[in-house]
């Protein structure tokens, strides 16, 4: 059991410093002799968790998926808003968030080392969208496969000309102002009033998350 839980720290930390690596230099520039010095490990040990760059690469970009997630609203279509604001936030202060969007994205020479996020993203979002439905939150004209698609689109231009711009400085600011044009097209009027599109949402929510789960927040 030590053995165990001592092996997966390592993999976290081998984890983190590729991350770091990858962000930095993207995958071409990247190098496991540099996540060695940023991990403090042996390359033994990297090669025991990855067997490749290109595995190495894989597992930062799965390990993101382990962090996007928001909690459950009554209201669906806050609950919606939640999932791209969190990422907003996250995004330039978590190293793997980042890392992970720019190898699934291919915005390097690379280009895709699988397990993009666009799919699974697109999918919770038109379950979110659907629920809404159901509780009478949607105009009715709004098709939730086509917005939950339209959104992370969006979402992801966004994200991508942010980076170019200002290191995705005025992420969270680009992204409510989305939310500001997008929802006026998809929320009942009573429902718009009532959601919280400010800029710094996603902060919030990513505190709440940190105190359900008794860590600080990100």
């Amino acid at each position: 059991m030590v053995q165990q839980e001592r092996a997966v720290r390592t993999r976290r930390l081998i984890l983190e410093a590729a991350a770091s690596v990858f962000d930095e230099y993207g995958y071409e520039g990247a190098t496991i002799g540099e996540v060695v010095a940023r991990a403090g490990v042996t390359r033994g040990a990297v090669y025991f968790h990855f067997a490749s760059k290109r595995e190495l690469a894989r597992g930062v970009v799965e390990e993101r998926f382990e962090r996007e997630r928001i909690p459950e609203r009554d209201c669906k279509l806050q609950e919606f808003v939640d999932m791209g604001m969190v990422i907003a936030h996250r995004m330039p202060r978590d190293p793997l968030l980042s890392a992970g969007a720019r190898l699934s994205l291919g915005q390097d020479a690379y280009g895709d080392v699988g397990g993009c996020a666009a799919p699974g993203w697109i999918r919770r979002s038109e379950d979110v969208l659907t629920a809404a439905g159901e509780r009478g939150e949607l105009l009715p004209h709004v098709v939730p496969a086509e917005t939950a698609w339209l959104l992370t689109g969006a979402w992801t231009g966004v994200q991508i000309q942010c980076r170019k711009t200002s290191g995705r400085a005025e992420l969270e600011r680009r992204v409510a102002v989305l939310y500001q044009h997008l929802m006026p097209s998809v929320a009942v009027p009573g429902v718009l009033a009532s959601l919280d599109l400010a800029p710094d949402r996603g902060g919030r929510v990513a505190a709440e998350l940190a105190a359900a789960d008794g860590v600080g927040a990100a």
